[in-house]
């Protein structure tokens, strides 16, 4: 069996209390305000994480056309989500904050500043000296601008789309096995322990050590150039216990709810994942469908606990009133999308 391949993020989860409202500002202060599709339905496969019983809910997964991965907006429809009860903090266990690129943080900064954005932190560096500043969205979700290094095309916003996380992890070593020899992210860029200046504006003034990882290689795959390269930071506590994001609460319930890799050959994935100790907890197994795109996803956990899922593509509408749509199923999975096909996802743009 041919090995899998892992082509980038492809969106982050947001479990939200306010979909209209998350939806606006994301489009407004983030520019991701072109949709790849949006659905009412039931989660049926989610059981394990949604009390055992499907759950109600709407989704929008929505990107940034200039280049980046996408945010998944998702709301319970039948039920009253549940908040987590204290301000996520770097170290916590779980999906702490999303990265956001931009071709000029600082410039960035200063045009949110001018345009009146709110919780704005201010301009700092990361470890590595490079530029960065945090903001929150309307229900106090982290976000981490930092500097793209690929783009699909310009655009109006002064930031592109997601391009990486910052993880809660109990501890660095044991959660690298995972996220270098399954996902790939085999470069350390940087691992610093101490008390960061950045931090404190994510209320973390704790001693902590700090893993950026990277891919060494450059990302393959149909949708690459529009979701290009990510980074993923590693962060564990070490002066204080860290509390568990998700403990006692739904998938889908307010915060950063899953980490989505575009993939293909998902078997061999499947298998992969077994081999190590990290078996599928959900699968889809055959196609399932969301609002005009098709294909399989299925989910496992890392080893603290944070859902991870994998996506194979395997039909996307460009532009469904005119039935343009895309068939990835005889696709080598290598090749890349041309960039003129993928620019035209921007006929989908949301209109608030």
């Amino acid at each position: 069996m041919q090995e899998f391949l892992i082509c980038g993020i492809q969106q982050v989860g947001v479990g939200v209390q306010d979909f209209a409202r998350e939806v606006g500002w994301c489009g407004r202060v983030l520019g991701i305000d072109v949709r790849i599709f949006e659905e009412k339905g039931e989660a049926a496969l989610m059981l394990p994480y949604t009390g055992g019983v499907p759950q109600e809910r709407r989704a929008l997964l929505a990107v940034n056309i200039q280049g980046g991965a996408g945010l998944e907006i998702w709301q319970y429809t039948k039920r009253t989500p549940r908040a987590p009860g204290f301000v996520v903090q770097p170290g916590d266990i779980g999906i702490c904050c999303v990265r956001i690129k931009a071709r000029d943080p600082q410039n960035a900064r200063t045009r949110m500043e001018a345009a009146g954005v709110p919780d704005l932190g201010p301009a700092r560096s990361d470890p590595s000296g490079e530029p960065t500043f945090y903001l929150r969205d309307p229900q106090g979700l982290a976000f981490q601008v930092v500097r793209g290094r690929d783009w699909l095309t310009a655009g109006h916003s002064p930031t592109g789309g997601v391009s990486g996380c910052m993880i809660g992890v109990t501890r660095v070593e044991r959660a690298l096995p995972f996220y270098q020899g399954i996902l790939g992210y085999d470069r350390i860029v940087y691992d610093k322990e101490g008390r960061f200046e950045d931090l404190v504006d994510l209320g973390g003034s704790s001693h902590v050590r700090r893993v950026l990882l990277e891919h060494s290689a450059p990302p393959r795959g149909a949708f690459s150039p529009l979701l290009g390269s990510s980074r993923l930071e590693l962060v564990q506590a070490l002066d204080r216990a860290p509390r568990r994001i998700f403990a006692d609460r739904f998938w889908g319930d307010p915060g950063f709810i899953h980490l989505c890799f575009d993939v293909r050959r998902m078997d061999a994935l499947k298998n992969r994942c077994e081999a190590a100790g990290f078996p599928f907890t959900v699968d889809s197994g055959g196609s399932f469908s969301m609002g005009g795109a098709a294909g399989r996803f299925a989910y496992v956990e890392d080893p603290d606990g944070t859902l991870i899922e994998f996506v194979e593509t395997w039909r996307l509408d460009i532009a469904k009133k005119w039935g343009l749509h895309i068939d990835l199923s005889r696709r080598k999975p290598e090749k890349p999308l041309s960039r003129l096909m993928l620019r035209a996802l921007g006929l989908n743009r949301i209109r608030n």
